[in-house]
């Protein structure tokens, strides 16, 4: 197959003489700016997240917050804390490998692996009950505070991905610290 581009942008295969479409889906737009309609509820989120984190590293935060966001297929988190997680320093390598974390161990310390076992864990809780030795993993690498506020930035991450998909959130559009 041979390819010539256009002027206009378009690719054609001159095999065929068919044109390749190159053009993006739409952008949907969001169901609901809940934010709007809700502000109290927004303001309480973010105090709620900024007291979560309290302790707890940045660019780990970051890493549980996309691996929960991967699982509950929340698009605009997704695209929130990778680029959150990129400002702060973390690696376009870690960030990718974080869909297979149990295949690309070798990418994180144990401590992490323990954080990232224990957000499965808690979010994906139709699974069953967060199983002991995953508590126990995790509770192994951070000491009672650090744990809790662990706990806290999963279980409140969990929440804002159930408003982005609801919602409809539209990635694509967030700039790194936007929200800080």
């Amino acid at each position: 197959m041979t390819t010539t581009h256009t002027a206009t942008g378009t690719t054609t295969d001159t095999t065929t003489s068919t044109p390749a479409d190159t053009s993006y889906a739409s952008e949907e737009a969001p169901r609901l700016q809940w934010t709007t309609f809700a502000p109290d509820v927004y303001k309480a989120m973010i105090r709620l997240a900024a007291a979560a984190e309290q302790g707890i590293d940045p660019v780990l935060a970051e890493l549980v917050k996309i691996r929960a966001s991967q699982i509950n297929h929340c698009a605009f988190c997704l695209d929130m804390h990778t680029k959150d997680a990129l400002a702060a320093g973390e690696s376009v390598e870690r960030i990718v490998q974080l869909s297979a974390w149990e295949e690309s161990r070798h990418f994180y310390t144990e401590r992490e692996l323990a954080a990232l076992a224990l957000t499965e864990a808690v979010t994906v809780l139709t699974d069953g009950f967060v199983p002991d030795e995953v508590f126990e993993a995790a509770a192994r690498h951070f000491d009672e505070a650090e744990l809790s506020h662990l706990i806290a930035t999963i279980t409140v991450i969990n929440a804002w991905n159930r408003f982005g998909v609801t919602c409809r959130l539209t990635p694509g559009h967030y700039t790194a610290g936007q929200y800080k």
